[in-house]
């Protein structure tokens, strides 16, 4: 069965957009839509011939409680939280921001969740059925890839949409994010909380070990 990998750029001011990319890192199609059954349909085709592995740049859900655990980046510790500190974000974005790859929007509990971020969350839900889902975060993929040329994409203009191109490259960052994760070139960051993981196009030579094992006691 032929693999497509499909990464989706999530907004709410605007369209959102996915691009689908195929095993030889030629994109097949990019498409726009602003709800999840939207993306569910436009997408749910691709699924009745193919393995779909799915990068959304967006959380997979919110925090249930404050984040107890918070990160001393001088010190290489984890310490509890102060009471001066809201206690948002997630593990896998304080993994992130401790390895100076990205700034995170940090994940709150879902009252608090801006609109694309609840889009965000109802993607994961309604496209779970469609193959495997990931959290991509363009930003460090950008950081992770710069200057390494072995990650590429052949891109035939026939197969973008002309409704605007903005998106689309954070699109098509998660794509390559997911491609290279799942044929071994990259990594997974956080998930020690229960709230998801982030997964990278390449491997951190120096991971911060401290901060990629959730604090158990």
């Amino acid at each position: 069965m032929k693999t497509v990998y499909i990464g989706i750029d999530v907004q709410v001011s605007r369209p959102c957009v996915f691009a689908a990319v195929d095993e030889t890192g030629t994109l097949l199609e990019t498409g726009w839509f602003e709800e999840a059954h939207e993306a569910f349909q436009a997408l749910e085709t691709w699924a009745e011939s193919c393995r779909l592995h799915l990068g959304i740049d967006a959380p997979r859900q919110p925090l249930s409680k404050p984040r107890k655990w918070y990160w001393n980046g001088p010190e290489k510790a984890w310490r509890e939280r102060k009471p001066s500190e809201k206690g948002v974000g997630r593990h896998c974005e304080v993994a992130v921001k401790a390895h100076n790859l990205a700034n995170p929007q940090w994940t709150p509990l879902r009252g608090a969740a801006p609109a694309w971020m609840q889009l965000g969350f109802e993607l994961f839900q309604t496209l779970e059925s469609l193959g495997t889902l990931y959290e991509a975060f363009p930003s460090a993929t950008y950081t992770m890839l710069h200057d390494d040329p072995a990650a590429k994409l052949t891109i035939d203009f026939s197969n973008v949409r002309k409704r605007g191109a903005g998106d689309l490259f954070d699109a098509l960052a998660a794509a390559v994010t997911v491609k290279e994760f799942v044929e071994g070139r990259g990594m997974e960051m956080g998930g020690g909380d229960g709230l998801g993981s982030i997964i990278l196009p390449r491997r951190i030579d120096r991971p911060i070990d401290a901060v990629l094992q959730w604090p158990n006691y």
